[in-house]
């Protein structure tokens, strides 16, 4: 497992940000059914406030997560390790996002090499696929990713 989510968070850290967008492996039609389930916690709601979905606030808005430095987003109740990561410089793609989303708190002590490391996330993704289509379902209705300086 320890190998699977460092080989996960390797290529996560690392992938060209094209991966995030509309290139995403998963199914967005199946994604989207799935994130029913997601909904509970987190909304899809655009820069104009338009609801894509209407979800809880207990979890951050979803929309523009291909991307995103972790913890980074008018969000006001992201826990420190989710921030710790996004400083170390994890941004969400699709490896990251479906490694986070089986089991946050595994994947945030192996991101942030704190044994304490815990998530605001309790759920889990039970599935490698439906993670990846929940993935394709975000990416399709957010914003392709800003490129920075280093095109990543």
């Amino acid at each position: 497992m320890k190998f699977t989510l460092a080989t996960a968070m390797v290529v996560g850290l690392f992938a060209v940000p094209a991966f995030a967008g509309g290139h995403a492996s998963g199914d967005a039609e199946a994604g989207e059914k799935a994130f029913n389930q997601c909904k509970a916690c987190h909304a899809i709601v655009d820069a104009d406030g338009n609801d894509i979905v209407k979800g809880g606030k207990t979890g951050p808005n979803l929309w523009g997560l291909p991307g995103r430095t972790a913890g980074m987003s008018d969000f006001d109740k992201y826990k420190d390790s989710i921030v710790a990561a996004g400083e170390g410089g994890l941004v969400w793609d699709e490896a990251s996002f479906v490694a986070y989303v089986q089991d946050p708190n595994a994947f945030l002590k192996e991101v942030t090499g704190d044994d304490k490391a815990r998530s605001g996330m309790a759920f889990r993704v039970r599935k490698e696929e439906d993670a990846a289509n929940l993935w394709a379902y975000i990416a399709s209705v957010s914003p392709e990713p800003e490129a920075t300086e280093e095109g990543s």
